[in-house]
């Protein structure tokens, strides 16, 4: 028989055998690891582990599972052994284990694999994060997989890294939409046989389950998670697009029942599938913010953008007032800038002070913050101040036409100064003040982190008085299409550059991730691309290499090396 990559995925793992797929019966089942393993939230002394196992009749009740870790790729050197284990059919077969602060020694790596009978899955990597004196960091940073959208080629390259101790995931782990013809990604799929299960926008818990499967089947991405362990947040579409506290762009109550019902079934096939502590006694399943420290080098904060405190986005379509023809640009800036308008909520922005003023009282020289949209202040770019009119109606000739009515609008919009997008902090500026008054309240400048935007950032973030207040790297997609990929050849990312004193380099159709490395003398972000994502075999590059250092003054500004 012919065994393709991902057969070959379930067979071994990280250079140990593994039993061939139904190999063996347990308990009367013939089990398998089609989903690979992957652990999370490490700590100094653990982290967790997951799996799922598939059994060949799902009827046949729950299923006895053995987490084994050891010190070494080949287990002579076991460390722990975690008996007793049980991937239980009410959440959907799979195993999550949180060695709960035990057994492990800070800073090291450790290999870790489970058994189901005589069945052994793939190996993973994991290691703790360090204690005391900190050399250094490397982190992964990603986001945005659209499964139809093209091959998950970054995540093949991030699994080979020679270094790689953590991946911080921005969201966007899993999209919900369906297999229409037009649906999000669909051409692209349809082209790839890439399409997505079930093939229908995603509503119930086993619709939710399904496509978590159908990811994590994906043997890019089981290679990424096999590598290192994944520190996660969502972004909107692990429930629908532009989630916000109370709904969703793409929910429709009248037609998909109740958005709160439809969060909680999202935010438990979340759970049970992705490698990640519980929300903290008392706490409900939103509360997904959270903290990690990383030796006396640098604490990492994971915040919560989407569901426990967001305002409604606002759409120029609908919020934008028309008066005798003309947009009311002051009413609009009145209703944006509104002081209610917020993305933390004070609870989440209390906890996150606490975490810095902390972080800096130790005297760790780096705050790095997980968040999942860009922050920088980013205005659409109006072209019409560096191009002529001649030469814009032939740049719009040059798009496809499906865009080229959406993109002429945007032409005339962005004239007015309006922000490029509403989504982002940008949509929400009184609370993007209140969060640099905590940055400052603390007394830190942190290094933010972006996904979301499908797009590379190197932003330097200053508050409504011109200060600086922090750094931001934003990265692009690890397949999912950049607005830049839709207005081809428009030179999108150069422009939001040129015309944004924040914007110190943008990229909008370069796919990838960044490799953050921390010392304490520097942060030093590289924007890794790969040549494509339609095809194997790829190339991988660094597009470009920016560098955060501090003098008298803070943290300076992104520089290019």
């Amino acid at each position: 028989m012919t065994i393709d990559r991902r057969s070959l995925l379930g067979l071994i793992g990280a250079g140990s055998v593994a039993t061939p797929a139904f190999a063996a019966p347990l308990q009367g089942q013939a089990v398998s690891f089609q989903h690979g393993v992957a652990s999370g939230d490490p700590d100094q002394h653990s982290a967790v582990f997951w799996t799922r196992v598939t059994p060949a009749d799902a009827s046949g009740g729950d299923i006895d599972v053995t987490l084994e870790v050891a010190s070494d790729a080949h287990f002579a050197n076991m460390v722990r052994t975690s008996s007793g284990l049980t991937a239980r059919a009410s959440r959907d077969f799979t195993v999550k284990h949180d060695l709960d602060g035990q057994g492990l020694e800070p800073g090291r790596e450790y290999f870790y694999r489970f058994v189901a009978g005589d069945v052994v899955s793939p190996v993973g990597r994991v290691k703790t994060l360090p204690a005391g004196s900190t050399a250094d960091v490397v982190l992964g940073v990603a986001s945005c997989q659209l499964y139809p959208g093209g091959l998950f080629n970054a995540y093949d390259a991030m699994s080979k890294e020679a270094r790689l101790d953590a991946v911080v995931h921005l969201g966007d782990y899993i999209y919900e939409y369906g297999a229409e013809p037009d649906d999000y990604g669909l051409s692209t799929g349809a082209a790839l046989s890439r399409i997505p299960q079930p093939p229908h926008e995603i509503l119930t818990l086993e619709d939710y389950r399904l496509r978590h499967a159908q990811y994590k089947s994906d043997p890019d991405l089981q290679a990424a998670h096999a590598r290192a362990a994944f520190i996660c947040v969502w972004d909107d579409h692990e429930v629908a697009n532009d989630a916000w506290s109370m709904g969703a762009e793409n929910h429709t109550e009248t037609t998909e029942g109740a958005y709160s019902e439809r969060k909680a079934i999202a935010l438990r096939a979340y759970y049970e599938w992705m490698p990640i502590r519980e929300p903290r006694a008392g706490l409900s399943l939103d509360h997904i913010n959270r903290s990690f420290e990383f030796g006396d080098l640098a604490t990492l904060a994971m915040v919560e953008t989407r569901l426990l405190a967001r305002n409604k986005q606002l759409d120029y379509a609908t919020d934008m007032p028309i008066v005798d023809g003309v947009p009311d640009l002051a009413a609009f800036n009145e209703t944006l800038n509104a002081d209610d308008r917020d993305l933390l909520g004070d609870e989440q922005r209390n906890w996150l002070k606490g975490v810095l003023a902390a972080s800096k009282a130790a005297n760790k020289p780096w705050q790095v913050l997980g968040n999942q949209v860009v922050m920088g202040r980013v205005m659409g770019p109006d072209v019409t101040k560096i191009a002529s009119e001649e030469a814009i109606n032939g740049m719009l000739a040059g798009l496809p036409e499906e865009v080229r009515a959406g993109v002429q609008q945007m032409v005339q919009l962005f004239k007015l100064g309006v922000p490029f997008g509403l989504d982002s902090w940008d949509g929400y500026p009184a609370g993007r003040e209140r969060l640099y008054a905590a940055f400052k309240e603390a007394g830190v400048q942190p290094i933010v982190l972006a996904g979301d935007s499908h797009a590379y950032w190197v932003n330097e973030l200053k508050d409504a008085a011109g200060e600086r207040r922090a750094a931001e790297f934003g990265t692009s997609a690890i397949s999912s299409p950049s607005p830049g990929d839709a207005v081809a050849p428009l030179p999108l990312g150069p422009l939001l550059s040129a015309n944004n004193d924040e914007v110190v380099f943008c990229d909008q159709t370069a796919k990838g991730y960044i490799l953050l490395t921390l010392t304490p003398e520097r942060v030093e972000a590289k924007l890794q691309a790969v040549s494509t994502i339609m095809a194997k075999p790829y190339e991988a590059r660094t597009l470009s290499t920016w560098v955060v250092t501090r003098d008298a003054d803070g943290i300076t500004a992104p520089t290019r090396t």
